[in-house]
């Protein structure tokens, strides 16, 4: 089942509250869904602030999130989780992409230990 992505202001806020794993180019929040919710599979979101840069920077700041969260959290990342996915200023768009996904690959180490 491919990744779901996280569109309510609720939905985010609600891993802003749960688990969180800092990494040298971002910040990933996770939490696992209640039984009585009615999403299913993994579910993702990427936000970048104005920290990040002007929209250009939080553009391509996102995208490079949204690239390392496709390799990495489909293999990864377990069912009945959202996981967000912050990104961090200059950070996330000048990490190397290697060192992105492997960020990534501990991050989620932290959470699920």
């Amino acid at each position: 089942m491919p990744m779901q992505v996280l569109k309510k202001r609720s939905e985010f806020l609600a891993a802003a509250k749960a688990r969180r794993a800092p990494a040298a180019g971002f910040l990933l929040q996770a939490r696992e869904r209640a039984e009585g919710e009615r999403a299913e599979g993994l579910r993702v979101g990427f936000t970048c602030s104005k920290k990040v840069g002007n929209a250009v920077m939080r553009n391509r700041a996102k995208r490079r999130l949204r690239a390392i969260a496709r390799e990495e959290l489909l293999a990864r990342g377990l069912m009945g989780w959202d996981y967000v996915l912050v990104g961090k200023p200059e950070a996330t768009v000048s990490r190397d992409y290697a060192l992105l996904r492997e960020d990534l690959v501990k991050a989620l180490a932290r959470i699920h230990g």
